[in-house]
């Protein structure tokens, strides 16, 4: 069972991994204007697998700022991970040992998060482990690929690159919103408030990595209280409204 829900994964997971390849050639182009070398680019991906907290450490790395200061960047602007993390262990086996959260926490990005939370029944850590196995790669080698070629893509192809990731974004979760009428208007409300807090100069203050914190908080804790799941005895997950068989015919 494991293995094919692994290869269900891996094969889940090539969009993703598409999508990452193209996107991540824009960090490598950043990372060699911060004077990396396709080596330390390379393994920066491969290690840390989060396009803004690449992009804010580039910043840092070019401006010779002190470790403290890229510590305190990266703990705030990747802190939605924490949060996706925490959504996640809702939906594995209570009793999965230790190191299969640690390995899921390791690859969780917004796109495997969004995979990964929207299988039915319980998550399966080979799932998950499916998803990265083609994903990670992606990242890394379109990164590789990106800085190996500065200065021959034109800007307005660069310019497409970094849409195709909120596109590929938007994909994962319309499919999920449409079996739940309740999922669009808060989908809908969140891309309204995030436009307010990006396009408001009251909200300069406020970094990039904090917003989304902020906005994900205030959301979720509205949504939840708004619109609560009901749970059936014996089943501890939210159903969206399906009843026994229709969960069943969604596991492995």
């Amino acid at each position: 069972m494991h293995r094919q829900t692994y290869f269900r994964g891996m094969q889940e997971g090539i969009p993703v991994a598409l999508g990452y390849f193209v996107v991540s050639m824009t960090i490598g182009i950043a990372a060699r204007g911060a004077h990396l070398t396709p080596a330390q680019a390379t393994v920066m991906s491969l290690t840390n697998l989060t396009s803004a907290g690449q992009f804010a450490s580039f910043a840092v790395i070019a401006a010779g700022a002190p470790y403290l200061e890229m510590l305190v960047s990266q703990a705030v602007i990747n802190l939605r991970y924490c949060l996706m993390s925490c959504a996640l262990s809702q939906k594995v086996d209570p009793k999965m040992p230790f190191y299969h959260r640690l390995i899921m926490a390791f690859g969780i990005t917004d796109e495997i998060f969004g995979l990964s939370i929207s299988q039915k029944g319980k998550l399966d850590p080979w799932y998950t482990y499916g998803c990265m196995s083609v994903a990670i790669p992606g990242w890394t080698l379109g990164t590789l690929l990106g800085i190996l070629s500065t200065g021959i893509l034109p800007a307005s192809l660069l310019n497409a690159m970094n849409m195709a990731l909120y596109g590929m974004f938007i994909a994962i979760f319309m499919p999920a919103a449409r079996e739940n009428k309740i999922l669009l208007p808060i989908i809908f409300l969140s891309m309204a408030a995030s436009a307010v807090f990006h396009l408001l100069p009251v909200f300069d203050f406020i970094s990039s990595g904090m917003k989304i914190i902020i906005l994900t908080l205030a959301i979720s804790l509205a949504a939840a209280v708004l619109f609560p799941v009901a749970e059936e005895a014996g089943d501890t997950e939210p159903d969206g409204g399906q009843g026994p068989e229709e969960r069943g015919k969604g596991r492995s």
